[in-house]
């Protein structure tokens, strides 16, 4: 890891669940502009092994005793889905800039309830949509906003698979459950269908994003045999792009990840890899041009710390934010309300229509 930096963003994290024993916490303690400052939950049990492990300089039980914290300068969410927006809320009022687990949040204008924060403050409220730090996706993005020239059409996919669990118990840290730990008052888990779409759809939707701009449209279909739920989802974007979205958990194979584009002066074809691997996407860019195909090595395959050293640079620095804002976020969660209404009604949905939740 690169040395750290004389000035160092102080992050508390809220939440020692999975996503911060295998991400966060990592991620703030090797960043070179950033530190683990604090930890909070409500688990006395868990936070006291979480604060033994990765040593940050306070531990908190109480959420708003961290926010009140004067040295503490930002928080990462990493809750469950239910409380993204309420302890977003809570960090902007107390003058916190955040960095919120994706999905944004879990109903169009529950995402929407944000803007008027972030506007009155000023604060940086970053969405960890990581996949932007992957860097053969900003290679791939590089050439799409450049020598590539018009895109023509984009296809992307995401496919969980049945054997997904075998290989991250083998390459991430013993995850420490608590049954204190804090619970949403429904199991997330109750509806398969909205889980899938916000754990996984949420990447899709942000990856067709990052490349073709504004979704302007879906038409989806869902089925469900075999115990294989497949979204097969035709997106039209704002700037007349093609696209094709296939969200399909599990299947029977390999993690099935990537994505094809094809453009005026050339075309992408990308392989991405479980992100638990820390494996930077196999991204060939074929130039027209030249009549070459190039790839990127992509060495630096840490996204999720690398998402916090983007976060920490907008803010000490002031470099403009290139993670995902607040307003990719509120699309991101439009989209994926247009997707789960397409589906059901077998109709096309434009998302300007979209209100509710999944």
């Amino acid at each position: 890891m690169p040395p750290k930096e004389t000035r160092l963003l102080r992050v508390g994290v809220l939440g020692c669940g999975p996503i911060a024993q295998a991400a966060h916490f990592e991620s703030c303690t090797k960043a070179r502009n950033a530190e683990l400052y604090g930890i909070c939950d409500v688990a006395d049990d868990l936070r006291d092994r979480m604060a033994a492990t990765h040593a940050p300089k306070r531990s908190f039980s109480d959420y708003d005793a961290m926010l009140a914290d004067p040295e503490l300068e930002a928080v990462i969410i990493a809750t469950s889905d239910a409380f993204h927006v309420p302890a977003a809320l809570r960090a902007l009022q107390a003058g916190k800039h955040v960095l919120c687990e994706k999905p944004l949040a879990v109903s169009v204008e529950e995402a929407e309830s944000l803007r008027s924060a972030v506007q009155s403050t000023g604060l940086t409220l970053q969405v960890g949509h990581m996949k932007r730090f992957d860097a053969g996706l900003q290679a791939a993005k590089a050439f799409v906003d450049g020598p590539m020239g018009q895109m023509v059409a984009l296809k992307a996919w995401y496919c969980d698979n049945t054997h997904r669990y075998a290989m991250t118990d083998a390459v991430q840290p013993l995850i420490v459950t608590s049954k204190n730990a804090r619970k949403p008052s429904e199991n997330p888990k109750a509806d398969l269908d909205r889980y899938y779409m916000l754990a996984h759809g949420s990447h899709l939707v942000d990856t067709a994003r990052y490349f073709g701009g504004e979704i302007t449209a879906v038409d989806a279909r869902l089925s469900n045999r075999a115990g294989i739920r497949c979204w097969f989802v035709d997106v039209e974007f704002a700037n007349g792009v093609l696209g094709h979205l296939d969200l399909t958990v599990a299947v029977r194979m390999d993690w099935h990840e990537g994505f094809q584009i094809y453009g005026e002066q050339g075309s992408i074809l990308g392989k991405t890899y479980n992100p638990w691997y820390y494996k930077s996407s196999d991204v060939d860019i074929f130039h027209e041009s030249d009549g070459a195909t190039h790839r990127v090595l992509g060495s630096d395959g840490h996204f999720y710390r690398r998402q916090v050293e983007g976060f920490a640079e907008t803010i000490l620095h002031g470099v403009p934010q290139y993670g995902a804002d607040l307003e990719d976020g509120i699309a991101s969660v439009r989209a994926m309300v247009a997707i789960a209404q397409s589906a059901r009604t077998r109709q096309p949905v434009r998302l300007a229509d979209v209100a509710g939740a999944l």
